[in-house]
């Protein structure tokens, strides 16, 4: 059989390589790589999906989200809540503003953070929260935003991975205070390269946005602040401009992947399966199961076994993310140590994404399916 890959962007590429190839040379004619109206003109497009008045595109979701403590004025002193189960940007660009990152655990059935811990945690110098919908899966915003407001703190979401997710029917990214959005190519909504976008119903916050991505310039040569260079460039402006209007569609079939993943694993021993959160719609960004230790295989013993087996038997698979971040070596400094989140330290040793792209066939799955049954054993 055929090696299945964690993520495939050739399928997608055949559904609309014409169209990209032929958007990808008009602006490589046209000589405007930079800005223009093809940034303009996505910006827009995606406020609107979203739901929020202003969309700022930039070079990165690492950025939108360096961005956004940029323009709430986060700084030297101040804390910002977080996710220690996430990929390190989401706490890098806190510290990369001279704050401080405060780390509270998650909850093992969302991989989110769990709400019950976050006001004790909020101190006064406690400024922002910046929760993670992760794989695809969003928070209780609701809940989220009750705290926030009863603390005056700022919510910045981390939608890098929910591109389309929903909360009681709004879109993520249009709840909180600004709404933070990666394009990396195996994102939901990816681009041919980076990208990543801030959105906001805030229209002062979306011209300090738009000030502090062009080195801090309103007009050209006349700076205000000590900005940044961080463009979204016309050409992956283009590209998603022509990936949105097929989003929906593919975060349906991601769905309907991830309904027969729960299925098939259901009656699977040693599985836990991901389960969508009532209220709230997953776009399913990764399809990450635990793999639960056993008597002989302690920590991430099995799990770790079980994924190299997979991949000698032709079905990749990821590990997102084995050392959550209060116990990275950058942060030794904050004086976290083991045993402090404990589920967020469980989890990075049981996650395993299982191979999630919406042209991933049911004949895949199924080989996927029975190749783990056989691992497992």
């Amino acid at each position: 059989m055929n090696f299945i890959p964690p993520f495939d962007l050739n399928e997608q590429f055949k559904l609309i390589g014409e169209e990209v190839s032929a958007a990808a040379l008009a602006i490589l004619a046209s000589g405007r790589y930079i800005g223009g109206a093809s940034v303009e003109q996505f910006e827009q497009q995606f406020a609107q999906y979203i739901g929020t008045s202003s969309c700022v595109g930039c070079n990165s979701g690492t950025d939108a989200l360096f961005l956004a403590l940029r323009s709430l004025d986060i700084g030297a002193g101040d804390e910002v809540i977080t996710s220690p189960f996430t990929f390190i940007s989401t706490a890098g660009v806190i510290s990369a503003v001279g704050a401080k990152p405060v780390f509270t655990d998650i909850d093992a059935q969302t991989f989110n953070l769990d709400l019950d811990q976050i006001e004790a945690a909020i101190t006064p110098r406690t400024k922002a929260i910046i929760p993670v919908h992760l794989f695809g899966q969003p928070i209780d915003m609701t809940r989220l935003m009750a705290i926030a407001h009863s603390h005056n703190l700022w919510v910045i979401e981390d939608c890098a991975q929910s591109t389309g997710a929903t909360w009681q029917g709004t879109k993520l990214g249009s709840i909180g205070h600004i709404g933070c959005f990666s394009f990396y190519p195996t994102k939901n909504l990816g681009a041919c390269g980076d990208g990543g976008a801030a959105t906001t119903n805030d229209a002062a916050i979306a011209a300090k946005l738009r000030m502090l991505r062009d080195h801090g310039q309103r007009q050209r040569y006349t700076c205000e602040a000590i900005g940044v260079n961080s463009r979204l460039d016309a050409l992956q402006a283009a590209i998603l401009s022509i990936k949105l209007r097929h989003l929906d569609d593919w975060n349906a079939q991601r769905q309907a992947i991830a309904d027969r993943y729960c299925q098939m694993l259901q009656p699977l021993p040693g599985v836990v399966t991901p389960q969508a959160i009532t209220g709230g719609v997953s776009v399913w960004n990764q399809y990450t199961i635990r793999v639960l230790p056993n008597a002989s295989e302690q920590g991430s013993g099995l799990r770790d076994r079980v994924r190299q087996q997979l991949q000698q038997q032709g079905v990749g698979s990821m590990v997102y993310y084995p050392y959550p971040l209060h116990l990275q070596p950058v942060y030794a400094d904050l004086g976290y140590a083991s045993g402090d989140l404990p589920v967020s330290e469980q989890m990075a040793q049981q996650v395993l994404s299982l191979p999630m792209f919406p042209e991933l066939s049911a004949m895949q799955q199924e080989q996927v399916v029975h190749t783990l049954k056989d691992c497992l054993v």
